[in-house]
């Protein structure tokens, strides 16, 4: 049987565009220490992702995995924006987002081994991490749950009067899930303090957006709503953290919600189980030569003289010490006590 082909019905499609879109062309230059910062939180990331995979691989961490890689600029260009108080909630792609936020390497790698030291206590894994401390709110493993979870945050931030915003992360796949658009209309009605982030990293699972969406620019998906959106190229730290700017600005001046769509894009499959044989080599080998996220911040790094590549190798030695350090840990420390299994939870 042929592969079915997207539906090209006349009218399904849109060619509407966003109310504004962000790239690195249009968006201000970092300076020296935010391009060396975005680097370096960037490559923490990416060197964790690969030794989480080597773990899963080596039979360290069960159950599921959900690598990052490929989608860093949008946690950590998002991450410089925020101020402390503002709330993170995501899917179950989540190891970046807890790094970003200054969660140790150790405490997040334990936590996939599903060790005492581990940021849940062993008991979360890859996919239900969580920190009070850090203002991080899961980690969530039913797809779309945590649109309405993030939204009821925000109603939290403006029941008490404070100026925290909503952070609330979801995939291009989830962005079809019935309460996403429940939680726009009450976020509008409200006027909720929230940025809505569609990670948009073309695929959902294995299925393209081309294949199972009609209206494939995410950024419009509050229109009916009244939210606006904006895209942007979530590849280039420096345009997601523009967009940022103006989005938590247009949360705290009590405006309401808003779409930052951002286009990403992941290397690897959706999780450590999916060879993406959906997509060809090619595509993956083109977006990381023209797109890579990190690799751009370095190019920019040596063009204006601020980094050698003897700075940038010691940045990346010092990285991938971080990361070996974690991964000794979480494979030595010690399985949480049988009593943990009646802890933090409901009876």
């Amino acid at each position: 049987m042929a592969p079915r082909k997207p539906a090209t019905v006349s009218g399904r499609k849109t060619t509407a565009k966003a109310a504004g879109e962000f790239t690195g062309k249009n968006s201000p230059d970092f300076s020296k220490e935010e391009e060396l910062h975005a680097y370096r939180e960037m490559l923490l990331i990416r060197r964790f992702e690969e030794k989480a995979g080597q773990l899963y691989g080596m039979g360290f961490i069960g159950g599921f995995c959900h690598l990052y890689i490929g989608q860093e600029a949008v946690v950590v260009g998002m991450q410089m924006s925020q101020k402390e108080g503002d709330q993170v909630i995501t899917a179950y792609r989540d190891h970046g987002h807890m790094l970003a936020l200054g969660m140790s390497a150790r405490g997040v790698m334990a936590e996939l081994t599903g060790r005492k030291g581990g940021l849940s206590k062993g008991k979360g894994g890859s996919m239900h991490m969580f920190s009070k401390e850090k203002h991080f709110y899961g980690g969530h493993g039913i797809v779309g749950a945590q649109v309405s979870l993030g939204t009821g945050l925000a109603f939290a931030n403006k029941y008490r009067g404070n100026d925290n915003v909503s952070v609330t992360y979801f995939g291009d796949g989830a962005a079809n899930q019935g309460q996403v658009y429940e939680s726009f209309n009450m976020a509008a009605l409200w006027k909720l303090p929230i940025i809505y982030i569609v990670e948009n990293n073309r695929y959902a699972m294995g299925t393209s957006t081309a294949r199972a969406t009609a209206q494939s620019n995410y950024s419009l998906r509050g229109q009916s709503f009244g939210i606006p959106g904006i895209q942007v190229d979530g590849m280039d730290v420096r345009a997601v953290k523009a967009a940022a700017d103006q989005a938590l600005e247009h949360c705290r001046s009590g405006k309401g919600p808003i779409i930052l769509e951002m286009l990403t894009y992941r290397y690897r499959g959706h999780s450590m189980s999916d060879p993406a044989k959906y997509r060809s080599k090619d595509e993956v080998q083109k977006m990381r030569s023209e797109h890579d996220p990190i690799e751009q911040v370095k190019a920019r790094l040596l063009e204006q003289g601020w980094a050698s590549e003897d700075e940038l190798k010691a940045i990346d030695k010092d990285v991938r010490d971080i990361v070996a350090d974690s991964a000794d840990f979480a494979q030595n420390d010690p399985e949480p006590d049988v009593s943990e299994l009646y802890t933090d939870i409901l009876l």
